[in-house]
């Protein structure tokens, strides 16, 4: 071949650089737009219209950008490419640029090594294929694609979070890069720049026609939607030399109903990414944070659950448009896509492995509905129906929990489960709808019974140890009982009991309940004022450190009794020691005009009496029982007084009775 003679001028230092390949088939299909699309995709009514349009949009402006360098044009100026056939499709290229140009050939060869696919060097990205299939269910044997632990990232990850925002990608992703030493390392320093930096753009989330976000534009404003994120992602990790993909299809996020079926336009993009030999899926708009539903404003909150999420949990949210991309054997199909148990990314971040039923719509039986979770450790969880705390038991497992629910009402309910796991905020991880055609209003419980019921491992990590009922219901016939439980070195016990319904109110909250301490037990004795069911609520707190009682569990009481009309325990007060015992008058309320016998066991007092219209001394006996009687005439109160110190004359109340008017 010969170079033309109006070729333009150039040094006498030239570079040919020869290029051979096979000419590509006739109809001249694009590499990349193949890569990002591969396969046929099914056509559904209205076609690609939202993320789709804003992935094609994408594409036809990153042929555009690819040389929108200024530099790079002023270079392209100074270059020719003469380019020539022969009989069999064999392509002879040859460049010729001045000495000091950078040669645009090298470029792409340089590129091209870093992006091929094959021995062969095909610069379009391998399709999916069996060797990156995974087995469906989730094995359970790790929540990424690959082997790793996330804390290799530490360093990495500090780093590319701090490196900040460029004017342009190929200046950005060279710095990011800097600290990598693996393809997964370039990854990783992307993702995490992407999620720490590029917040989800609402409004143009909300346009009906999505117009596609160029990369410059990104980077100034610091937004996008979900297929500028997949875009973006693409586009970074291509120059720092790894082959992605952006995948768009149907995701299970926000303004997601329960049991809803998909239709239509695709709704969402997320991107594959090639490591090691085989595709991995990541989703970098949901990696940096969320949108709340009442304002409908971003918040940035990382999510190390979409990078490189094992396919078998990543299809609980995301459909492709190909089910290549689900990497999973056997793939899922869509109508199994809507009808699966929907796990929030927190389900498993917060180390849940199971739920059960696995359905996302439950039916109630005989007017109750159970599920249970299974973790990988002890975890503390709470529910909520419809909004609010209450209709239902829930009760810890060591590796897990179990729920009834009782709804209040007929038709559909909405149940939201959550989780704390090892964090310091409850996390919404699971959500059914409830279909309830039976109301057992025999189970209705109180509203102030909290969560969780019966102890626990979390009751035993609270100091409570040794309970004498392990269940979390206690019936009784004559509306009396007597819980029991070791208490640890420096535990204090507080209990209350409510109700819906009666006399209870906060002041007399804890005057149905008497507690005695028993060298390292406390028995809580419990008196109900009426048939029905109450709340038995236990709290606890360190002596030696300040703050509140804290809840740890409670006792569903029982009593089907409708005589039951105890009156409150006798009103104590600080002096009241906590190895004392009252072994009677249990009853706080005394009869008018009567002797009444007074039995207790006191520590540490040198004399003790009891107060009313007069004052009657209580006697010692050879059992250590403090004894004597009162007479009740011509007084409305009665107290019990004790002298701790024989030296001095200062007595102290430390029970008080109320006396029924005549």
């Amino acid at each position: 071949m010969e170079l033309k003679k109006d070729s333009p001028a150039v040094t006498i230092d030239m570079l040919l650089i020869v290029h051979s390949e096979k000419r590509r088939a006739a109809q001249g299909a694009h590499p990349e737009r193949q890569a990002a699309d591969p396969g046929a995709p099914r056509q559904r009514p209205g076609g690609f219209q939202g993320v789709a349009n804003g992935i094609r949009k994408w594409q036809k402006r990153e042929a555009d950008d690819h040389h929108g360098h200024r530099a790079e044009k002023q270079q392209l100026q100074q270059t020719q490419v003469i380019a020539s056939y022969d009989s069999q499709g064999t392509q002879l290229t040859v460049e010729v640029h001045s000495r000091d140009a950078t040669p645009q050939l090298l470029k792409k060869f340089t590129l091209a090594n870093r992006l091929q696919g094959d021995k062969n060097g095909n610069t379009r990205p391998r399709q999916p294929g069996g060797k990156d299939a995974h087995a469906y269910p989730w094995d359970r044997s790790s929540l990424k694609s690959m082997s790793l632990d996330v804390r290799q990232f530490e360093r990495l990850d500090t780093y590319a979070s701090q490196v900040a925002v460029k004017s342009g990608l190929d200046e950005l992703v060279g710095e990011l890069v800097q600290e990598a030493q693996s393809d997964l390392e370039r990854v990783r320093a992307v993702w995490i720049w992407i999620c720490h930096h590029i917040e989800y753009d609402v409004l143009a989330a909300q346009e009906k026609d999505r117009q596609a976000f160029k990369p410059t534009d990104i980077l100034r404003t610091q937004k996008t939607n979900c297929d500028g994120y997949a875009g973006l992602f693409e586009k970074m990790c291509r120059i720092a030399g790894v082959q992605c993909l952006t995948v768009p299809g149907y995701s299970k996020g926000f303004g997601y109903q329960t049991g809803q079926s998909f239709s239509g336009e695709f709704d969402h993009a997320w991107n594959a990414v090639y490591l090691e030999g085989r595709w991995h899926l990541v989703d970098s708009t949901w990696g940096s944070g969320l949108v709340d539903k009442t304002t409908s404003k971003f918040t940035f909150l990382y999510n190390e659950f979409y990078f490189l999420t094992h396919p078998a949990l990543f299809i609980e949210d995301h459909f492709p448009d190909n089910k290549n991309w689900q990497l999973l054997k056997p793939a899922q199909s869509l109508q199994q896509f809507e009808n699966s148990m929907y796990h929030k990314s927190e389900f498993y971040n917060k180390g849940m492995l199971s739920a059960h039923p696995d359905t996302p719509m439950i039916r109630t039986v005989n007017g109750k509905a159970t599920v249970t979770l299974e973790s990988c450790a002890p975890t503390l969880f709470m529910f909520m129906l419809n909004g609010k705390q209450e209709h239902g038991l829930l009760s810890l497992r060591e590796n897990g929990m179990k729920l009834e629910v009782y709804p209040p009402t007929t038709g559909t309910h909405q149940l939201q489960i959550f989780a704390k796991g090892g964090s310091e905020i409850y996390s919404a991880v699971l959500e059914y709808t409830l279909k309830c055609n039976y109301v057992d209003f025999g189970a209705q419980l109180p509203s102030e019974l909290h969560q969780p019921v019966g102890p626990s491992w979390f009751s035993e990590q609270m100091g409570i140890v040794k309970p004498s009922h392990s269940h979390p219901i206690i019936h009784t016939t004559d509306g009396r009982c007597a819980v029991s439980f070791g208490v640890d070195e420096g535990v204090s016990v507080l209990a209350s009991l409510h109700g819906d319904e009666g006399p209870i109110t906060e002041e007399t909250q804890r005057r149905y309940i008497f507690q005695v301490h028993r060298e390292k037990r406390t028995e809580l004795k419990v008196q109900l004022p009426r048939a029905g069911k109450f709340a038995l609520k236990i709290f606890v707190k360190k002596r030696q450190e300040p703050g509140n009682y804290i809840f740890v569990f409670n006792y569903l009481v029982c009593c089907t009794n409708t005589k039951v009309n105890w009156p409150m325990f006798p009103e104590s007060f600080g002096n009241w020691g906590p190895d004392n015992e009252l072994l009677e008058p249990l009853s706080g309320v005394l009869p008018a005009n009567r002797n009444v016998e007074f039995k207790l066991k006191l520590h540490g007092i040198a004399k003790a009496l009891v107060k009313g219209q007069d004052t009657w001394p209580l006697t010692l006996n050879p059992e250590g029982v403090w004894e004597g009687s009162c007479s009740t005439a011509g007084c409305q109160e009665v107290y019990v007084m004790v002298l701790e110190n024989a030296n001095h004359n200062f007595y102290s109340y430390i029970l008080k009775y109320q006396v029924n008017a005549q």
